[in-house]
């Protein structure tokens, strides 16, 4: 749960955008999981970071949610993913 400077949930209104960092080990995997969690939605994913090995990527996602339920289910199948390490 986030919480604010107070200990309060900040207060989100929505539809809003929101945006994720997706961390994997292969770019294309990610989008793929992207399509899977998402499909029929419209989305921007743009590039983000490659390790200094080069062993693992970030991509960041933008996508339109109507409400929380919505948000969090997106990151729940992100995160749930096999080809997703981790998602922010």
């Amino acid at each position: 749960m986030i919480l604010g400077s107070n200990n309060k949930r900040p207060s989100i209104d929505y539809p809003c955008d929101w945006d994720y960092r997706i961390i994997g080990s292969d770019a294309e995997k990610i989008l793929e999981a992207i399509n899977d969690a998402i499909a029929g939605s419209q989305y921007d994913v743009r590039p983000s970071n490659i390790s200094n090995s080069g062993k693992y990527c970030s991509l960041n996602l933008k996508v339109r949610v109507l409400t929380e339920e919505e948000r969090d289910f997106i990151f729940s199948q992100l995160s749930n993913h096999k080809d997703i390490i981790m998602v922010i």
